[in-house]
């Protein structure tokens, strides 16, 4: 049996996850279309917010009103929602506007348990 040299498993591992990322981030470039949209993607998790953030640093200072397409997303997390609440509040800093385009249940509720429904500016859940 060969002996295997201590540690190349786990720099290839980390090679692996790294590469992920950036295939990700890639990705994410293709959810803004020129019109000022950007389309969150099914999976708002801690396993994509490094795409995540990439892609809402990319149109943070776009300076007209910036849609954002929240119908794709299906899963979202303490992560992505914090991501998304830094990123709202850096525009409104900034004096820009984002306005909110489709429906997501898992996007809403998330929203609103975790309390940041105001400073995303998400309407009131109906009682």
């Amino acid at each position: 049996m060969k002996k295997r040299k201590q540690g190349t498993g786990v720099r290839h591992s980390r090679t692996k996850a790294h590469a992920r990322a950036k295939s990700r981030a890639r990705r994410t470039k293709a959810n803004t279309t020129p019109g000022g949209v950007f389309a969150l993607s099914a999976d708002c998790t801690v396993a994509a917010s490094a795409a995540l953030k990439s892609g809402l640093l990319e149109v943070l200072r776009e300076p007209t009103c910036l849609a954002v397409d929240i119908a794709a997303v299906q899963r979202i997390d303490t992560a992505g929602i914090q991501l998304i609440a830094a990123f709202v509040r850096e525009r409104q800093s900034l004096g820009l506007q984002i306005e909110w385009r489709g429906t997501a249940p898992a996007f809403a509720s998330a929203a609103h348990l975790l309390g940041v429904a105001a400073v995303l500016g998400l309407p009131e859940r109906p009682s």
